[in-house]
């Protein structure tokens, strides 16, 4: 994994409204931290930013952070976003040494097209969006491609099916699942008429009980007139 450079002003103020100036002016506050040196207040360019994580690798991108005269290897350990606009209003930066293993999360993509589900009237169901592996920063890879295009009706692809590249550790189980070929929807069976034709039925049934119960009164009105005559 290629490193990306981005520039971090140190000497950064404290505060929240500190904090909202430096966005207005389009810039992200920050802090560096790890490997033993203390917490580095800093702040980055917000496009500057945006262009180092808005690559295939986005957040898990190999980043040499450029303070002043120092350098530090780094990754966005932890980004906080606005939670109406999503934009980024802060980060983490984690100093990581080349030569360590690092954890991080791996999104999984499915590639390939189903033909066989897709013509039973099935659906891919994917079971796990990203996993947690292990390994040196310049070994993690940007994603992990399952090809379900031999995935049937029943099938699974299970984690023992991905290869893993070499020097990437994971903990998940082999059998553990990752997507499945699932059959139609049971509204697409033909669920939903079968509740129409019950509704129907039970409308039925309640119309006639409404006929019964006006028959009923119209006897007892005839009744009462018969023992009025008589009297």
């Amino acid at each position: 994994m290629a490193e990306i450079t981005l520039v971090a002003d140190p000497g950064r103020p404290a505060g929240s409204r500190e904090s909202r100036r430096l966005r207005a002016s389009g810039r992200i506050p920050a802090v560096i931290y790890g490997h033993g040196i203390a917490p580095i207040a800093v702040s980055v360019d917000a496009r500057d930013l945006r262009a180092a994580l808005g690559t295939e690798a986005g957040s898990r991108a190999l980043l040499e952070l450029h303070v002043g005269s120092d350098r530090h290897l780094a990754m966005a350990r932890q980004l906080q976003r606005h939670p109406v606009r999503h934009t980024v209003t802060h980060v983490d930066f984690q100093v990581v040494r080349r030569d360590e293993v690092v954890s991080a999360e791996i999104p999984v993509v499915l590639v390939g097209e189903p033909v066989a589900v897709h013509r039973g009237d099935g659906l891919v169901d994917q079971e796990v969006q990203a996993i947690t592996i292990k390994a040196k920063p310049a070994d993690l890879p940007t994603s992990f491609e399952v090809d379900v295009s031999g995935l049937e009706i029943g099938g699974v692809v299970r984690f023992e099916d991905l290869k893993l590249p070499a020097g990437v550790e994971c903990e998940l189980e082999p059998d553990h699942v990752i997507a499945v070929g699932r059959p139609p929807r049971a509204h697409e069976l033909g669920e939903e008429p079968a509740a129409e034709a019950a509704s129907g039925a039970g409308e039925a049934a309640g119309g006639e009980a409404a006929g019964g119960e006006a028959a009923g009164g119209e006897a007892g009105g005839a009744a009462s007139g018969r023992i009025g005559d008589a009297s």
